[in-house]
This record gives C-alpha cells, sequence and structure tokens, in this order.
C-alpha cells in the first residue's frame, strides 16, 4: 500500500504541546496511530485527521498562480464547496443549502456592492441580479441585511454596504470568484 506524504504544520507549538499532554492524560492506555493523527490534527486546528487532508486535497485543487499565497486558516474544503455555487463564473448559479456556504457566497455578493455612500434599492437589486443566476435577488439583499452585511432604512429605500474585513475562507473566495472576472 502507498502512502500519501501529508505536511503539517502547528500555528503554535506550545499549543500544540499542551493539547497533546491533555490529550494524553485523559487515557488510561496508550491511543492508537489513527488516534494520535487525529490529535494532531485537532492541534493545528482541524476537526480531525480527514477534515486535514480534505482541506490540504482542496487547496491543491484550488492552486491558481494567479492568485496570491492563501492565509493558513482557510478551510480549503469549504471554500471549493461555495465555488461550485459559483460554477466558474462571478454569478451565484445556485443558493447552497448548507448556512455556512450560503454565508461565504454572501461575502462574495458584498464585495460587488460599492463601497461608500447610501444607494437606492433598485441600485442594489441591478448589482444582485447581475451576480444572481437563480433569480432571486430579493432573497439575497434581505440575507445580506441580516447577515450585518448591509444596512437600510426603516422604509427600505436606501441601502448602505456595511464595511467590515470579510474572514479568510470569504476572502480566498472572493479572490477565487473575482479571478473569474467582474461584470462590473
Amino acid at each position: 500500500m502507498s502512502r500519501i506524504i501529508q505536511a503539517y504544520e502547528a500555528p503554535d507549538l506550545s499549543a500544540l504541546a499542551r493539547i497533546l499532554k491533555r490529550e494524553l492524560d485523559a487515557r488510561d492506555e496508550k491511543p492508537g496511530h489513527v488516534e494520535i493523527l487525529n490529535m494532531l490534527a485537532k492541534a493545528a486546528g482541524f476537526r480531525n485527521y480527514q477534515h486535514l487532508k480534505a482541506s490540504r486535497a482542496a487547496k491543491e485543487r484550488l492552486s491558481n498562480p494567479v492568485l496570491p499565497e492563501p492565509e493558513p486558516a482557510v478551510d480549503f474544503r469549504r471554500v471549493e464547496l461555495a465555488a461550485r455555487c459559483f460554477a466558474g463564473t462571478d454569478c451565484l448559479v445556485r443558493w447552497p443549502g448548507k448556512l455556512s456556504l450560503q454565508q461565504l457566497a454572501l461575502w462574495v455578493l458584498w464585495s460587488f456592492i460599492p463601497a461608500g455612500g447610501d444607494m437606492p434599492e433598485k441600485s442594489v437589486n441591478d448589482v444582485l441580479k447581475r451576480h444572481n443566476g437563480f433569480g432571486d435577488h430579493v432573497l439575497l439583499r434581505r440575507e445580506l441585511v441580516n447577515m450585518g452585511l448591509m444596512t437600510r432604512t426603516r422604509d427600505c429605500r436606501l441601502y448602505r454596504r456595511v464595511e467590515k474585513k470579510p474572514p479568510p475562507d470569504a476572502r480566498q473566495l472572493i479572490r477565487l470568484v473575482t479571478a473569474n472576472g467582474r461584470r462590473d
């Protein structure tokens, strides 16, 4: 059986040692090799060893020489799943079923909204219609407000993009989707 070599890095060696010590002290007997792999993966910030492998594999599939080196805390598997909803374009062709993927997709749509200043509802709708392939710009507008990425007046006439720094997964997805060409 051939073995695939997995690179391993932990952001903090001291935290790695503490986590491993705590895990080993909690056991009466010695852990098996798979349990040790899971401990190491958890110490590096992954759910388990399978999550580490899937994230690394997705990182390889998404590697693109046009894109800058991604940040270490990016869950590439999650980014890859969200990118499928854009189908290689800057247009969201289907609404993701999982909330976490919906939130990532909303960050991409947020990036298409012009920063600074109020926008009338029609202008927001126009931007969302350009980047929406499943025909429900109203859902997207409402979810952007619910997620706190946009604010609106009480009469819903004016909208404003809320300036926030997207999380690492969202930044990676924005880079990936916008590398496929903005139509703004």
